[in-house]
């Protein structure tokens, strides 16, 4: 015990005696939630939309107040041709355009079937999926309340009385009714600037030894292999369960996120999964000779894999089975399932049992792999 507490202080040495380095540790880890999360909320609201309404009846105007009646679209310019509006989408001015033909409000006016013309810059795929998605939503709720008027007017004409659509439908939203794209993407933020700081922090422990010279004084000294890695990875591993509960502190009290299940649950979890990913990060650290090695190692075999591979970005839904196998060897994979779990849902530990055995499981095979990997020699 002795000899691992001289490892701990070491370490804790390390990490206090050069304040520049000790500030970006605790502080990084915040400041890219607060900058990540307002950056990529992925939210897209007041998109500047191009009308040309050649109608300009009563009727194409309640059409176009439909789009207008939420914050999703705002007119930014009432054009009088089609050629202005592809103009304006040419130059980006503008994401989408809506034509309305002049025979529009006669048509309706009359029962006759009319049409709108719906112009989207796709030039990025998916914010062109997202304009197309609210555009055809909105439209079909237009076309629904018009044709139930044009159907109550037959009727009232008829001496009928008044008649509604047949089914009615309503949908319920769990868990994030508002549709708020922070309340889904903070946790996986704060999963990843935990795994990129744990990782980073003891990849280059072992090797700076090495490059330094000071692994020398620990070749000739008795201490074990698991005392050595355990004392290198303890001290980051306190430094890892402040900032997990500064950076949740952070999504409570700036992004407004109410963590629905239990917070000293989580800040235990995230120990867990901070220990696995600095038992990765040493095992990486002990199979590299420079820290240039561990580096590339890290960000390679990790750190990207962990963006596409771990559901954090993308649905691990029909993904291949060697991606899908190498996603689940990650331990920030089963993380974001807890922390979503635990925050969006308030899931409790027993339905989070799997997710937390396999987190577990991957903490212990990579401490020790990293023990395993580790020789005392130069």
């Amino acid at each position: 015990m002795d000899r691992l507490w001289t490892i701990i202080r070491k370490e804790f040495y390390h990490i206090f005696r050069d304040y520049r380095t000790l500030a970006i540790i605790v502080v990084l880890p915040t400041f890219l939630l607060i900058l990540l999360g307002y950056g990529v909320s992925g939210e897209s609201k007041d998109i500047a939309i191009a009308v040309a309404d050649f109608s300009k009846t009563d009727e194409s105007r309640r059409y176009l107040e439909y789009f207008t009646a939420n914050d999703q679209f705002e007119i930014r310019y009432d054009v009088l041709s089609e050629d202005e509006i592809l103009g304006l989408l040419d130059r980006e001015v503008v994401s989408a355009g809506i034509l309305i033909p002049q025979d529009f409000g006669k048509n309706l006016a009359t029962g006759q079937p009319t049409v709108a013309q719906f112009y989207v810059n796709g030039s990025d795929p998916s914010e062109a999926q997202t304009t197309n998605l609210k555009l055809e939503t909105i439209a079909q709720v237009a076309t629904q309340q018009i044709l139930t008027e044009q159907l109550s007017r037959s009727a009232s004409a008829a001496g009928l009385s008044n008649i509604q659509l047949p089914v009615t439908t309503y949908t319920k939203t769990l868990y994030n009714p508002d549709g708020k794209d922070k309340l889904y993407m903070i946790p996986g933020l704060t999963a990843m600037v935990l795994q990129v700081q744990a990782l980073l922090l003891t990849a280059l422990a072992i090797v700076r030894e090495r490059e330094q010279g000071t692994m020398e004084q620990l070749v000739v000294t008795p201490i074990r292999s698991w005392e050595l890695v355990l004392g290198k990875i303890l001290p980051y591993l306190a430094v890892g369960v402040f900032n997990t509960i500064a950076t949740l502190l952070v999504a409570i009290y700036l992004f407004d996120i109410v963590i629905q299940g239990s917070f000293w649950l989580l800040v235990g979890l995230s120990t867990i999964f901070t220990l696995g990913s600095l038992g990765m990060g040493v095992l990486i650290s002990n199979i590299s000779r420079t820290q240039m090695q561990a580096m590339y190692l890290a960000v390679g075999i990790v750190l990207i894999p962990a963006i596409i591979l771990s559901g954090l970005m993308f649905s691990r839904e029909g993904m291949p089975w060697i991606t899908y196998w190498f996603g689940e060897m990650l331990p920030i994979t089963h993380f974001l399932v807890i922390i979503r779990g635990i925050m969006v849902k308030g899931t409790g530990f027993a339905f989070l049992w799997p997710s937390i055995r396999a987190l577990i499981i991957l903490s212990l095979i990579y401490f020790t792999a990293s023990v395993a990997t580790f020789k005392k020699r130069l």
